[in-house]
């Protein structure tokens, strides 16, 4: 049976990536992968034809390798406020915009960016062309925008649907 491992070593580090990766999805702590990548490299190394204890030794360095230098960077990068997590339209909310057509509290369009986008107002006063404006929520595919300074009302509808 020993003699099959040491001639047959890929199999063997195969199933010990296989074992490590699934225990990795169900417990997601990102130790488990960090030790599949070893398992991975071993069996590089098997393939490479390293001795058997030569393929443990590069096993366990670049287990630890991972789990020393690479676990903690991407475990930061899980593990980062919800504001720096902000993707798509939510990175919106807050930018700058110009009024391309007079923005009312029904219609109008806003270029944010390089995107154009329809608007409206939370308010009753239309805003006229080439005014500067700040967008403060984002409403399906409207932008809702008011002037720069102002801020939206904690529990007001649009401050509420933007977040």
């Amino acid at each position: 049976m020993f003699d099959w491992l040491v001639q047959n070593g890929w199999a063997l580090w195969l199933v010990v990536f296989l074992l490590l990766a699934g225990i990795e999805m169900l417990t997601l702590s990102l130790f488990f992968i960090m030790m599949s990548a070893g398992a991975l490299a071993a069996l590089a190394s098997s393939f490479l034809g390293a001795q058997l204890w030569l393929q443990i030794v590069v096993f366990c360095v670049v287990a630890l390798a991972a789990i020393v230098f690479i676990r903690p960077i991407a475990l930061s990068h899980l593990r980062k406020d919800p504001d720096e997590r902000s993707t798509n339209v939510d990175r919106l909310i807050g930018h700058s915009a110009v009024v391309i057509e007079p923005v009312t509290a029904h219609t109008g369009l806003v270029k944010i960016g390089g995107d154009t986008w329809t608007a409206r107002t939370r308010g009753a006063a239309a805003l006229p062309a080439g005014q500067a404006v700040v967008v403060g929520a984002i409403e399906g595919a409207t932008a809702v925008v008011d002037l720069p300074g102002t801020s939206f009302a904690p529990g007001s509808p649009s401050a509420a649907a933007g977040h």
